[in-house]
């Protein structure tokens, strides 16, 4: 995958853990807590705890498909906004403009309602997605807060 672009941040962290769906609370809870410094108010902290949410949920279910695997999440804040990638190195998005779209899932038996992405995109400032097929997938997102 493309290395990251994100760089001279005031703080910044770099996690792996299981693709495992226990760890997808894990997942907002650090980004809750790595966020506290910019006094996020209760719908921010809400927001970027969605996005979060349907990143690592996206990775556990599309990129590895319940297999086993990692996912990297990294943090870094930078004045008041909070920089984030969640990263798999499974499947990988044969096409991401599909996948992007509302309604779009390749899991309609799970009953998945295909708004990961739309999600994604609704509660952060930025969204970028970047794939290549079965190496991976790379979500990038970022997101003032005002206090």
């Amino acid at each position: 995958m493309e290395e990251r672009i994100l760089h001279n941040h005031e703080n910044e962290v770099t996690l792996r853990f299981p693709a495992l769906s226990r760890n997808e609370s894990f997942a907002r809870m650090v980004a809750a807590a790595f966020v506290t410094t910019l006094d996020p108010t209760i719908e921010a902290l809400s927001d970027l705890k969605t996005a979060i949410s349907e990143a690592v949920t996206n990775a556990i279910i599309h990129g590895y498909e319940r297999k086993p695997g990692e996912i990297r999440m990294y943090l870094a804040l930078s004045e008041q906004t909070v920089y984030v990638e969640i990263e798999d190195y499974g499947e990988g998005i044969a096409d991401i403009a599909k996948a992007r779209e509302p309604m779009f899932t390749t899991k309609p038996e799970q009953e998945r309602s295909g708004m990961g992405f739309s999600f994604m995109e609704a509660f952060m400032d930025s969204l970028e997605v970047i794939s290549e097929v079965g190496k991976g997938t790379l979500v990038r997102m970022k997101k003032t807060i005002r206090a």
